[in-house]
């Protein structure tokens, strides 16, 4: 399985994030069948050379690998479990690369049914941006049997600037992943409680993020998601809905060894709230701001 440009992938998710990566394979000379649930949205990758498929079952039958990019577990549950799901015309000799953000839970199932089945899993969930991913510069943590990732590596250089591989068992990868976007909403909360404290003392709160990051962290990655927050783009990248239910699996993940995020569970309260409020398809980082800003005016009518 090492020349690649004869395997035949199946991708199922042609979302934002799902396109740029199956245009990445498309450059590169590979044949390509997509799925996604909404068809039209798959539709445009026909004419770039794409397959695209009916339904999930279709779409993987008689693939050497699977790379799913779906949105959440019930879309996974939905699309790849089940005797009518993909999962079941999937066959023995092929590679499933899970490259959606699912629970550690769902994760580890995957593991126990592909092993059952013979088959090859990689947990290779990203971290990136659909316009990263457009120009092949995710950043993929991996996890799972040492021959498997080795199968899978040269397809994901293709959509990546670096892989981690974080583990043998692929709900490891997951467990990372969920970390990582914890992190990062931990970072745009509190640089949104800095913009509302900027605003309120009569500063600039672009300048005011730009000092910060200059003075202490000196990161691009500080510095994007510091525009993200002012600037809300017109398509967003990653919503405020995303970045709840990434939230919600990363405590799910934590209460399960034991652990209890003080102040994640706090934000994602918050966050319940702002998706009751109309806010959950606002761009992730632009609709935290909105989110702090409302819990702040809430606040100070109480006092």
């Amino acid at each position: 399985m090492s020349d690649f440009t004869s395997t035949r992938i199946s991708f199922l998710g042609a979302g934002q994030m799902g396109q740029a990566m199956v245009r990445r394979l498309l450059a590169a000379g590979h044949r390509v069948t997509v799925w996604n649930r909404t068809f039209a949205t798959a539709t445009p990758l026909a004419a770039e050379g794409a397959v695209v498929a009916a339904t999930p079952a279709e779409a993987v039958t008689g693939c050497d690998v699977l790379v799913t990019m779906l949105f959440d577990d019930a879309a996974y549950e939905q699309t790849l479990a089940g005797s009518e799901g993909a999962l079941a015309a999937l066959s023995a000799s092929s590679l499933h690369i899970a490259c959606g953000t699912i629970s550690v839970a769902l994760s580890r199932r995957f593991a126990e049914e592909h092993a059952r089945h013979g088959q090859d899993y990689v947990a290779a969930p990203v971290f990136g941006r659909p316009n990263v991913a457009a120009e092949g510069r995710l950043w993929i943590v991996a996890a799972g049997e040492t021959a498997a990732v080795e199968r899978a590596r040269p397809l994901l250089g293709l959509l990546s600037r670096g892989i981690s591989v974080v583990g043998n068992r692929p709900e490891q990868a997951h467990a990372v992943k969920l970390a990582g976007n914890f992190m990062i909403t931990m970072m745009v909360q509190a640089m949104s409680e800095v913009v509302l404290l900027a605003e309120g003392q009569g500063i600039d709160p672009e300048r005011t993020l730009e000092t910060i990051n200059s003075a202490l962290f000196q990161s691009p990655f500080y510095a994007a998601y510091g525009d993200l927050l002012l600037h809300a783009p017109e398509r967003p990248g990653a919503t405020l809905d995303l970045g709840f239910k990434d939230l919600s699996l990363f405590l799910a993940a934590a209460q399960q060894v034991g652990v209890h995020p003080e102040f994640g569970t706090a934000i994602a309260e918050r966050l319940r709230s702002a998706r009751d409020a109309g806010l959950g398809r606002e761009d992730w980082a632009s609709g935290m701001l909105q989110a702090a800003r409302a819990a702040s005016a809430a606040a100070t009518l109480k006092s």
